[in-house]
């Protein structure tokens, strides 16, 4: 039995700022795209730090269920759909896919639904700049339970040890009455260094004991360069990097539905058996699993 990934979908139009809105865009593409209805969802989560408005109440997952249309009725007979908020950062969406896979487990639903995304709390702009380097964007996975090899392996995590590299708050000493509209980012000098070390730890888990001619590498872009010093560090292929759309800066917690999403709608994973799938961000934390690939994508 296997955790596999039915549909993705994704939401990048500059016409809204709203994470709720694109986020519950790409649900509803993933879910027009695996032809599913919406009561076939069990469960959603979402990923996504950052949020219009710096919302706190009530979680987020509930305004993008709503969004995207998914359990809407409450009669007695409706099915029902439970969400939540799962934040880590940009482990986020791997550490969803670890608790999607004990829920899929159970056969209390069918699907689980993962949306993952960020933008800046002014809800004013979407690219990334020197002082908030995150893109607005959503994107979302679908997964389902299957019989067979395909799918997602064992979730391995890993933080290190001091300060986290990277800090985002609301500076209360600052903000106001404004501090709905205002986020601070402190990095680091040597974050991208220390976050690249515990990616490599928690890849090198992922890959052990497997051949790595084969295999694709998806990993987060808290710099543009961040997938390929990963994939020499792990001894991959630079030509076997799949990366999301980084024109408008870091997708941070969708990078990794947006570089899948990208890479399949471009045929770019034929000839590869599976997919790397490494996060990592402030904490220094990371997260890695080897996806084994559907027949059809492969």
């Amino acid at each position: 039995m296997g955790v596999r990934i039915r549909a993705t979908g994704t939401s990048t139009a500059t016409d809204t700022h709203s994470i709720v809105e694109h986020s519950g865009r790409a649900a509803r593409e993933a879910l027009s795209r695996a032809g599913i209805r919406p009561d076939q969802v069990g469960v959603l989560i979402n990923t996504g730090i950052f949020r219009d408005s710096n919302t706190v109440e009530p979680a987020v997952a509930a305004l993008i269920q709503k969004a995207a249309g998914i359990g809407l009725d409450y009669t007695r007979t409706d099915p029902r759909t439970f969400s939540f908020d799962l934040m880590n950062g940009a482990v986020g969406v791997l550490n969803a896919v670890q608790v999607a896979g004990s829920i899929l487990s159970t056969g209390s639903t069918g699907h689980v639904l993962i949306v993952a995304g960020d933008t800046h709390p002014s809800l004013t702009r979407s690219a990334a700049d020197a002082a908030f380097p995150y893109a607005t964007a959503g994107a979302a996975l679908l997964l389902e339970q299957v019989d067979g090899p395909e799918g997602f392996g064992p979730v391995h995590t890993a933080t290190a040890p001091g300060a986290p590299a990277e800090q985002a708050y609301v500076d209360t000493a600052t903000m106001g009455t404004v501090g709905r509209s205002l986020m601070t980012i402190e990095r680091d000098p040597d974050f991208e260094q220390r976050v690249l070390a515990v990616a490599v730890e928690v890849a090198e888990a992922a890959l052990a004991g497997g051949d790595r001619a084969g295999v694709a590498l998806i990993a987060s872009t808290p710099s543009p360069q961040f997938p390929k010093l990963l994939a020499d560090a792990l001894g991959i292929d630079q030509d076997a990097v799949r990366t999301p759309d980084l024109s408008a800066g870091d997708p941070h917690t969708a990078a990794l539905p947006l570089a899948y999403d990208r890479a399949v709608a471009a045929a770019a994973l034929g000839g590869y058996r599976d997919v790397l799938f490494v996060a990592a961000g402030a904490g220094p934390s990371a997260a890695a699993t080897r996806y084994r690939l559907p027949a059809e994508t492969a």
